[in-house]
């Protein structure tokens, strides 16, 4: 089944993040096994879940990319006007965690982006998720309203050169964390600092 992968994966994802396995300030159990639930029965009942052509919505891969310091690249995305982590649709791929990567590269132009090692956690899945997220998108012309079901992963890098933007991004720009904290409210990106604090600190 072309699902089992990141089946897979949600399920190692489970036993490190939504049971506490790694504890991250603002955790909270009931939070993370209510969104990892209904992103189990969305994957295991929508055989066509990483295809952008599923209107009700589709899964997303997306990567919070970090520099050996601490420091995090976010871009204003043009549309929503946010600061985010780099990422992007499916379009038909299953393995989210090449979707994640292939964004960040593109978005980011970083040569040398790789996973963080969870290597020693005890259900450990190579490519662990590092956070998961369900959010709707509003309806535009041609397209309604969907959710994205999005896979996020922690990807690093030794060489945090000045990164370019792209046409789907109004900036792209490495922030220290405190800094990061200030210019986003948003509860899923404040969920994610919490994380990269409780792996760095």
């Amino acid at each position: 089944m072309h699902r089992a992968s990141l089946l897979r994966r949600l399920a190692a994802y489970r036993t490190i993040w939504a049971e506490g396995a790694i504890h991250y300030p603002g955790y909270h159990r009931e939070r993370e096994h209510g969104v990892l639930e209904r992103f189990e029965r969305f994957v295991r009942e929508t055989p066509t879940c990483f295809e952008r052509s599923h209107s009700q919505g589709h899964v997303t891969g997306s990567a919070l990319v970090v520099s050996e310091n601490g420091r995090v690249l976010l871009t204003l995305h043009r549309k929503l006007g946010a600061w985010l982590q780099l990422g992007g649709h499916a379009d038909g791929d299953p393995e989210v965690q090449r979707v994640a990567l292939k964004e960040a590269e593109e978005e980011s132009g970083l040569p040398d982006l790789r996973f963080l090692s969870y290597e020693g956690r005890v259900g450990a899945e190579p490519h662990l998720p590092f956070d998961l997220d369900i959010h709707a998108i509003p309806a535009r012309p041609g397209e309604p309203e969907h959710y994205h079901y999005d896979v996020r992963f922690l990807l690093v890098t030794s060489e945090p050169v000045l990164a370019r933007a792209t046409s789907e991004s109004r900036a792209l720009r490495w922030f220290e964390l405190p800094k990061a904290r200030e210019i986003t409210r948003e509860e899923s990106m404040l969920r994610q600092f919490d994380k990269l604090e409780a792996l760095y600190l």
